[in-house]
């Protein structure tokens, strides 16, 4: 185990022990191909399940797992029409299960998250009965300063850039690579989050934080 690994490896222990802390789920895995059966095997069968737009979920291959499930799928991601996608998305607040990445994790045990339109951050707060999140171990961060400027420095650009806006539509990051703090309606950045836990719902979000860099 080369020196990176070993910090990552104490760095994930104390996250493990702070969300246990928090009324938050954690395992940890070396690699996606030990964490996605895992993850797939907290599903049951038939369940309603809801997506979040995440990079981590395709390069896990847990969307095309869960596209093969025997579940009811619900990926807005998949649905070109606004509309319909918008109608989805407030559909997964009823869902059984809600499977999401997340933007940072603080060392603390907190689930640090920005959201365009807040449908992602809602769902991860209240709604779905289960929330399963997956993330590599770059998303973790000593702090919320930390995970804010994470978001500001490379999930908010790199994610701007990734959706591919149109013209009149694409956030100055988008074009920069760096934040300007930029406005409605332009902004992708509406809905800051802070997860500190679960009052009394113990078991309702798990997280399985993963070996590798994943996802933005």
């Amino acid at each position: 185990m080369n020196g990176q690994q070993w910090l990552h490896e104490k760095w994930t222990e104390k996250v493990l022990r702070n969300l246990k802390k928090n009324f938050i789920n954690g395992f940890a895995f070396p690699s996606a191909q030990e964490a996605v059966p895992e993850v797939l095997a907290r599903i049951p069968k038939g369940a309603v399940v809801g997506l979040g737009d995440s990079l981590t979920l395709r390069q896990t291959g847990i969307v095309a797992a869960l596209e093969k499930a025997d579940c009811r799928l619900l990926n807005p991601w998949a649905e070109p029409d606004l509309e319909r996608r918008i109608a989805l998305q407030r559909q997964i607040f009823t869902a059984d299960v809600f499977v999401v990445g997340t933007n940072a994790i603080t060392q603390e045990g907190e689930l640090i998250n920005m959201d365009g339109r807040g449908n992602r951050v809602a769902a991860m707060i209240f709604g779905p009965q289960k929330v399963l999140v997956v993330a590599g171990v770059n998303k973790i961060v000593k702090d919320r300063e930390n995970g804010f400027r994470r978001i500001r420095e490379i999930a908010g650009p790199a994610n701007a850039r990734r959706l591919e806006f149109p013209e009149d539509r694409r956030p100055p990051c988008a074009v920069t690579g760096f934040c300007s703090d930029c406005k409605p309606p332009l902004t992708i950045c509406s809905a800051l989050t802070v997860l500190r836990g679960h009052r009394v719902d113990k078991d309702r979000i798990t997280v399985f934080l993963l070996g590798e860099e994943l996802g933005l």
